[in-house]
């Protein structure tokens, strides 16, 4: 069990954590609002390091992720626990612990290991996912820097709420930033995820992308009554088309009733298209649906040219017109990135 690496030491035995933004003020023994992080007489300790709940190796489209080595198997892993608790979660079963709950059908995968599971898989690559990865920060940091060392591209699946401390511990180390923005109001976050202080999300994806040359790509899954409104859908397009660029993919997935949200309807088609337009208006270069299956809005076209540069029906991609991160046809960039030069500072 390894001493988390950024914390502050106060004073009678407290603890101040510095992954994530909650920032959490432990007294002796306790937890952090991740419930994977553990004040022991005045050492804050991860306490899931390697512990894997979930692991496969997958199309890189799954993440999703659809500009970055599109067609490669990535390797993913997954833990415990998250520091969001949100009413929709899919992967209630290995994110929603209590600290004491046994681990059911964890694996013990160290770093080295998880780095020749990925090359005996024929991956290109190593995501961290299904749940939040920096609640084992310390784990992600280290198999980072054996998946660089190997020549492994690198992939956070996360919902952003990395402090920018700890994203420059692991910037230089990192090649995909996919993030989630949720919604685009102190409502949406507070009522769908307990979070507080959502704008800190937008800022360390920035960063993400501005320091370290991260690529970035967006999701929000459109849940009806809660972030599927005109002002938030524009909010959110208009911030990646000023703040990450026009050519940011953004995915507006379809909600599924799961967890606490049974109640819901599946997301309507309507909506998810309703959302597309947004995109499109805000002068987004690529918007993709998420969750409906042979959707024509799964396939990138050249915003240019028209032509169709990749093909995805479902996880089922054929790359057809792409010559490195340009459009084959007329040249026009398109944003993919297909080889491992992110993680690196800009300044």
């Amino acid at each position: 069990m390894p001493e988390a690496i950024l914390y502050q030491k106060l004073k009678d035995s407290k603890v101040k954590c510095n992954i994530c933004q909650w920032r959490c003020n432990l007294n002796p023994d306790k937890f952090g609002v991740c419930h994977m992080y553990q004040n022991r007489d005045g050492i804050l300790y991860n306490t899931n390091y390697a512990q894997a709940s979930s692991v496969a190796a997958d199309p890189i489209e799954k993440k999703p992720l659809f500009h970055f080595f599109p067609s490669s198997l990535v390797f993913s892993l997954g833990g415990w626990g998250c520091n969001f608790h949100c009413l929709d979660c899919q992967n209630w079963s290995i994110s929603c612990l209590d600290t004491n709950e046994p681990w059911c059908g964890s694996q013990e995968i160290e770093p080295k290991l998880a780095i020749e599971l990925a090359k005996r898989n024929q991956c290109q690559g190593i995501a961290w996912t299904y749940n939040e990865p920096s609640v084992w920060f310390e784990y992600t940091l280290d198999s980072a820097k054996l998946a660089k060392e190997n020549d492994l591209y690198t992939v956070y699946v996360t919902n952003g709420y990395l402090t920018p401390e700890a994203l420059d511990t692991i910037g230089p180390y990192l090649d995909a930033w996919r993030v989630d923005i949720k919604g685009f109001s102190d409502k949406c976050y507070r009522d769908l995820a307990k979070i507080p202080h959502w704008q800190g999300i937008l800022e360390v994806a920035k960063r993400a992308k501005n320091k370290w040359n991260m690529h970035v790509e967006v999701v929000t899954n459109i849940i009806p009554a809660m972030n599927d409104d005109k002002q938030q859908l524009e909010g959110i397009a208009t911030w990646i088309r000023d703040e990450l660029g026009e050519f940011t993919p953004w995915h507006v997935t379809s909600f599924y009733p799961q967890h606490n949200m049974t109640h819901l309807s599946p997301t309507p088609l309507s909506t998810l298209e309703y959302a597309c337009d947004i995109g499109q208006q805000a002068g987004l270069k690529f918007i993709y649906t998420g969750n409906v299956p042979g959707h024509q809005s799964e396939n990138t076209t050249c915003y240019r040219c028209g032509n169709l540069i990749v093909e995805r029906i479902g996880y089922q991609t054929k790359v057809l017109g792409l010559k490195d991160s340009y459009c084959k046809y007329c040249g026009a960039e398109l944003n993919f990135r297909t080889s491992s030069k992110g993680g690196g500072s800009n300044d």
